[in-house]
């Protein structure tokens, strides 16, 4: 039957082909079962998610033969998820909360579309408990873990007494019902600073706070809760010793209906900002294979007892002597599964479909194999200079490296999409394997230098200076990585080398000579010689001076024509023979460029008064002077007097001040929730204020000011009267 999967027994490999037999049927070969093939028929699933994570589930399940189902947003009607889904059904305004967090919505546009199964993805629905009942009781497949699992593991206390209980080793704390301030706090003491207080219902570093003093706990502790509160509905915290200099270590478990769980290794998530990932590896580095086992069985004794089907992950805490404690279970599929996909040769998407109707495991622990080394590099539109401020926009160019078995783009947007406020900023995962760490890691520098942006802030120039980091090729990371290397990941910007001007003074040339011709073409006289940009002359060289901005650093290049698509450019007492053309490259132009005999490739893209140019050596952006009547123009009318200004797309929270408040430099005016994230925004200097802009519940656009300082008044003759 065209378009639908019958279910059957699993291959005993990790990979095998699936070969018709009599009747109809399928076997798959090298089967370790004989039973009968199952009965449970999938023609359609709903994707219950947006973005990268429901293109994902849907390469599977078309690959399967399987149509899917997408919901989407009003922000996300031309998303490319949308586009690759079989059926799209809008379900609602931008606000999770009124559209992909609506259950009864999504649950019915899957009873009308005949979808037998329901895939949350990660995030949203996912965990939530409700959902998997609703989903049991609608009679619609919920691809997922039992909610007993979900709910077990859900509340951090409960989980800890679970797992302690099974004999997996957990971490020092306090997980009681006790929630008052002076309770925590008096726990906090016994336990002795630093401490981390955790949201019990939390996860992607939300509702978590490392405090280092006592003086600073209440603070930290209300700035956690107000933030769980927001995001999980739910202020009950915890409160655990925090370990220096920790490793997040995590282990992917797998469990089917049948009783049989299996571990496919382990992952290494330490580097980490706010608390939240942003490059992961598989396996993790250094560990001995002993303690390897040891993680692993501890992650299926935690999976069997609260018998677990699907595909898990369970996380630890590591300390420098490789001691690992139980941090939490994660009762969905995680961002980073495909680093362990890239190890280990499996479908995890396939298995979970799989086991949410039934089948049994097709491998034992003993027919999993561990297979050189991945990388996943999180790319988000986000600041790295500003604090990782998320930001959101629109991707005017996006070029990236070619995929292929060893390299992995896993991403929900294209070339002219938007990156929404309502949603997390992550643009793509960039997933790369090699044979072993070292190769995987030069690999993973290689794309990232191919890995392409313009239109918003983003974080891949941050990551090709944390993989060329020497600390992270050795393997020595940690939770406090960044912060411990952050005059080496955020070094001074350096003047940029000539070779690099003379690249872009010649892609300015030619993307002018390029727009000459088009014009050329819609003029009435196409033959017109003033509708030509080239610096051919008939009697004499052509010269002309070309002004670029590097950094605040003001370059005159003089150019001038030497025939032959030749250009011979002088910056300062340097002369450079400079010859290229531009070929159509996707949504950027593709620079081949000669300079004084090094040839060398490029993608350029013009935006705005900036010019982009990414090279292998990485990408530089390049100023346009502004001209003089327009930065007057700027100049007029602006009554700004120094207030703070959002550093981001998003929405006020809660306010602290009002009109005529005295503030300190560094006193709280407002806290802004932003891509799921709280933010507190501090007075950028001590006076009083004039007048507060925005109330609770504001949206506001990044680079609104917040509050106006009044202005100290000056004497209206400034001379003493006589």
């Amino acid at each position: 039957m065209a378009g639908v999967l019958r279910l059957t027994r699993w291959v005993g490999g990790l990979r095998g082909s699936l070969l018709p037999a009599q009747g109809g049927h399928h076997v798959q070969q090298g089967s370790k079962y004989s039973s009968a093939p199952s009965t449970v028929l999938i023609n359609k699933i709903l994707i219950a998610n947006r973005g990268e994570i429901a293109c994902r589930v849907m390469r599977t399940a078309q690959k399967l033969g399987i149509r899917t189902v997408a919901v989407y947003s009003d922000a996300d009607q031309d998303s490319m998820h949308v586009a690759m889904a079989d059926e799209s059904y809008n379900i609602g305004p931008a606000p999770s909360q009124e559209s992909y967090l609506n259950m009864k919505k999504i649950l019915s546009v899957a009873k009308n579309t005949g979808a037998q199964a329901i895939h949350p993805g990660y995030g949203f629905l996912s965990e939530n408990t409700e959902f998997a009942d609703l989903c049991q009781q609608e009679g619609v497949i919920f691809i997922g873990p039992p909610s007993s699992a979900i709910r077990d593991m859900g509340i951090k206390s409960t989980s800890k007494a679970i797992m302690s209980a099974a004999g997996v080793p957990i971490i020092e704390g306090y997980h009681g019902e006790d929630q008052s301030v002076e309770r925590l706090k008096a726990e906090a003491k016994k336990i002795g600073y630093p401490v981390m207080v955790k949201a019990v219902r939390g996860g992607g570093g939300k509702g978590m706070r490392i405090v280092m003093t006592e003086a600073e706990f209440e603070s930290q502790l209300e700035s956690a809760k107000r933030e769980a509160l927001k995001s999980f509905n739910d202020e009950v915290m915890l409160v655990e010793k925090f370990v220096d200099t920790p490793r997040h270590v995590e282990v992917q478990v797998f469990g089917d209906q049948h009783g049989n769980v299996v571990y496919l290794f382990e992952r290494d998530c330490s580097v980490q900002r706010r608390h939240q990932k942003i490059i992961e590896e598989a396996p993790a580095p250094g560990l001995t294979e002993e303690v390897r086992r040891r993680l692993g069985e501890a992650a299926v004794r935690a999976a069997k007892a609260v018998n677990y089907v699907g595909a898990g992950t369970v996380e630890f805490i590591m300390d420098k002597h490789q001691n690992f404690f139980f941090m939490e279970m994660n009762t969905r599929l995680q961002v980073e599964h495909p680093v362990t996909e890239m190890v280990t040769h499996t479908d995890l998407v396939e298995w979970q479909i799989k086991a949410a109707a039934g089948e049994p495991l097709p491998v034992t622990q003993e027919d999993i194999r561990l297979t050189g080394h991945a990388f996943e590099a999180r790319i988000y539109a986000e600041d790295p200079a500003n604090n990782f401020m998320p930001g959101a926009g629109p991707l005017v160019h996006l070029a990236t490296p070619a995929a292929d078995d060893t390299v992995r783009i896993e991403t929900g947007v294209r070339a002219g999409d938007e990156v929404s406020v309502h949603y997390d900023p992550m643009i793509a995962k960039l997933v790369v394997w090699g044979p072993d760490r070292p190769a995987a890691l030069n690999k993973l520098k290689h794309c990232l230098t191919q890995y392409n942006i313009v239109g918003l802030a983003n974080n891949v120039t941050f990551l090709s200076q944390l993989s060329s980091h020497s600390e992270f090729a050795a393997g020595n990371v940690h939770t406090g990585f960044i912060d411990l290397h952050e005059s080496q990941l955020f070094p001074e910007r350096q003047p940029l080398p000539h070779e690099s001007l003379c690249q872009a003074a010649l892609a300015l040339l030619l993307l002018e000579e390029d727009q000459m011709s088009i014009s050329s073409v819609m003029s009435q006289d196409p033959f017109s010689p003033f509708a030509s940009a080239t610096g051919r002359r008939l009697n004499h060289t052509f010269t002309r001076k070309v002004a670029l901005n590097d950094g605040d650093n003001k370059v005159q290049i003089h150019i001038s024509y030497g025939g032959e698509d030749t250009y011979k450019m002088q910056i300062a007492d340097q002369c450079y023979e400079v010859s290229g053309f531009l070929q159509s490259g996707g949504s950027m132009e593709e620079l081949r460029c000669t300079i004084d005999g090094s040839r060398s490739t490029a993608r350029v893209a013009l935006h705005g008064s900036s010019l982009h140019v990414f090279s292998m050596d990485g990408p530089c952006e390049i100023q346009l002077p502004t001209p003089k009547y327009i930065e007057k123009l700027r100049g007029r009318g602006s009554g700004s007097t120094g207030g703070a200004v959002a550093p981001m797309p998003g929405v006020i929270e809660k306010v602290y001040v009002q009109d005529g408040d005295t503030v300190e430099k560094g006193d709280p005016l407002m806290v802004m929730i932003a891509m799921k994230m709280e933010h507190v925004i501090k007075a950028p200097e001590a006076g009083v204020l004039e007048r507060v802009l925005f109330k609770e519940g504001d949206k506001v656009d990044k680079g609104s000011e917040l509050v106006v300082y009044q202005q100290e008044q000056e004497d209206s003759n400034g001379e003493e009267e006589s």
